[in-house]
């Protein structure tokens, strides 16, 4: 297939996405509203001989401080055929492309898995005390073309850095858990959890937690508790303005694609997340919780009528997203998969962001900046 590459209206994209099974929230046209410090393109390939339009990519421009040389960013992207036997030639036009528009380096995390462990793996993984990473266990499922997709990667130029060993080496996270809905029952999926997520949700249900669904007016709730959380888990929070912003441009593309969940314990909020809807992969993105009131469980119950949602809506996983592949109950994000693992599910690996350096000295001078930060 000959291929050419132009720049599209957000229609088209979204067009485009909208006629997808799946596709990452972050490639949607409605994300480049989201992060409005950067600047956008809607990027489409064509098939020469058809016409058709046959991917998609939203990159975001952020330029240098007084200079016209941005960073390129295809955040979980592009959205095109990855297993193609031609992939140099559906990347090589972008590459043109973005030098053209003034970019000095390009970033991009194609949305590839690579690995999958099912929860007995992961579990087996902490049970053993020489073990202390995800890596470090043999996987349940292993996609081979993953690793040639890589390899021609490499092969181009593309370069890959260390993530640190916690997965978390990338801006969008490496390492996601992931619940199938596909072909299963309600009942099967419950059973699925470990008897304490089981427990717990009883409990919440006994102690008269109840989840609802919040709307735009109850963002300076969730905003509340996330804030809390921030303090209580030691990172820096966002502001309300950036939620009402992913409210506001998120649902104004599509209605439902964010949702806000509210847990209430006696007339209180004490656990709020939000969740958002490509197709039939539903994200839950942010989640925050209250310092007191925990003994409640409402964020077990929260997590569970989130995904009976998403599995009323037809979704086709639910996506608990980032985890760190540290199995070492001594890490201080040993918990993220912890909690997740209680699920079932499996935890997953994409293949990475990647980076092309148009200007060397540029993306040199990039990387050193990042590394000090």
């Amino acid at each position: 297939m000959s291929l050419s590459l132009r720049t599209i209206s957000r229609k088209q994209h979204l067009d485009y996405i909208q006629g997808l099974s799946s596709a990452s929230h972050c490639q949607v046209p409605a994300w480049a509203d989201v992060k409005n410090e950067w600047r956008s393109e809607n990027l489409g390939w064509f098939d020469d001989g058809t016409g058709e339009l046959v991917g998609v990519g939203l990159v975001l421009y952020r330029q240098l401080p007084k200079v016209k040389r941005y960073l390129a960013y295809l955040p979980e992207g592009p959205v095109i055929n990855w297993y193609a036997p031609n992939l140099d030639e559906w990347l090589q036009p972008m590459l043109k492309h973005l030098k053209q528009q003034g970019a000095f380096t390009v970033k991009m995390g194609p949305p590839v898995i690579i690995r999958r462990w099912d929860a007995g793996a992961v579990k087996a993984g902490i049970a053993d005390p020489d073990v202390k990473r995800l890596r470090d266990v043999e996987a349940t499922y292993v996609e081979p073309r993953a690793f040639e997709v890589a390899d021609r990667l490499r092969r181009m130029g593309w370069q890959q850095g260390e993530d640190g060993g916690a997965g978390f080496g990338d801006v969008q996270p490496r390492y996601v858990y992931q619940v199938p809905l596909e072909n299963r029952s309600l009942d099967d999926i419950l059973k699925g959890f470990n008897q304490l997520w089981r427990r717990n949700i009883k409990k919440a249900d006994k102690a008269g937690v109840q989840v609802i669904q919040g709307g735009y007016d109850d963002l300076p709730v969730w905003q509340n508790l996330y804030e809390i959380t921030a303090t209580r888990d030691h990172f820096r929070p966002r502001p309300l303005s950036y939620f009402q912003r992913m409210w506001t441009t998120l649902n104004g593309e599509e209605p439902n694609r964010m949702r806000l969940y509210l847990a209430m314990h006696e007339g209180e909020a004490v656990a709020a997340a939000t969740m958002l809807t490509v197709g039939r992969h539903v994200w839950y993105s942010y989640g925050a919780s209250a310092n007191h009131k925990r003994e409640v469980r409402p964020s077990n119950a929260m997590q569970w009528r989130m995904l009976r949602d998403a599995y009323a809506m037809g979704a086709s996983v639910y996506d608990l997203r980032g985890i760190s592949d540290s199995l070492d109950d001594k890490d201080h994000l040993f918990g993220l998969i912890q909690f997740k693992v209680g699920t079932g599910g499996q935890a997953a690996e994409y293949l990475g962001e990647w980076d092309f350096p148009l200007n060397k000295l540029l993306h040199k001078a990039l990387d050193i900046y990042m590394s000090r930060r």
